[in-house]
């Protein structure tokens, strides 16, 4: 879906406190990119609703691989001072307006948020591909992690729970914290990053947005398997392998 079309469609999204920074030359870069990927025989934009330190990680790799991304965040200036940051190929809009925008979501937020937004936003997450990097942790007042679910419960099954039916969920990019995400993008050879889901439409866009942030997809299973690759306690959680490696590695189930 073209800018042009986008902004007919919902006109809000160049209104408020950003629309002077707008341009048309802006657009028309967003045009330009969303042409190419058609071209490519790709038509997938990504919202990313939440800009802290692994949702910002995530827009600047897709955005390095040449993504258009859709930014978004509770205050809306944090999303609109990334935007700015990474130029014509991200864009910042209302959290209800990226969701309406993008073909796949990333809930790049706190599990509990997650709990508390998901209800409400339900309705617009209606037949999207939810990327959900989440990890049942907080930290204590000494910085010490701590798990807040059920040790056998894993974030993933608790989010996909909270979808609606008609959504595609896939268990991404909470494999790593935010600085190795950042330190493996785009290395050589590249680096794997676990994803999990029981939907194939899932799967196909999770492998695309994992390749288009710098790394090589490979599937640890379903979302029974999803603690696998989450933290605490995940034992795909937190390592940068090959191929090989992950492979070998995801093969190997330790001991419950």
């Amino acid at each position: 879906m073209l800018c042009r079309e986008l902004t007919q469609r919902y006109p809000g999204y160049r209104s408020g406190p950003s629309a002077s920074a707008v341009t048309d030359g802006q657009c028309l870069a967003w045009d330009t990119c969303c042409e190419a990927s058609a071209r490519r025989g790709v038509a997938l934009t990504p919202a990313i609703v939440g800009v802290g330190n692994l949702g910002g990680v995530l827009a600047r790799c897709l955005v390095a691989g040449g993504e258009h991304v859709v930014l978004a965040a509770r205050d809306r200036s944090y999303a609109e001072a990334l935007a700015h940051e990474l130029g014509p190929l991200a864009r910042a809009a209302s959290v209800e307006d990226a969701i309406a925008l993008g073909d796949a979501v990333v809930l790049a937020l706190m599990l509990n948020t997650i709990r508390e937004l998901t209800p409400k936003l339900a309705y617009l997450l209606e037949e999207k591909v939810v990327v959900d990097p989440s990890n049942p942790i907080t930290f204590d007042e000494k910085g010490q992690m701590m798990r807040t679910l059920p040790q056998r419960q894993s974030a993933g099954s608790l989010v996909a729970a909270l979808l609606p039916t008609g959504a595609h969920y896939v268990k991404a990019f909470g494999s790593l914290g935010a600085d190795a995400l950042a330190e493996g993008s785009y290395r050589e050879p590249r680096g794997v990053l676990f994803y999990a889901t029981d939907d194939d439409e899932a799967a196909k866009a999770g492998e695309r947005l994992i390749r288009a942030a710098g790394f090589e997809p490979l599937k640890a299973g379903g979302v029974a398997d999803a603690g696998r690759i989450e933290a605490p306690g995940g034992d795909l959680n937190g390592q940068i392998m090959n191929l090989d490696e992950a492979r070998a590695a995801v093969a190997t189930r330790l001991p419950a």
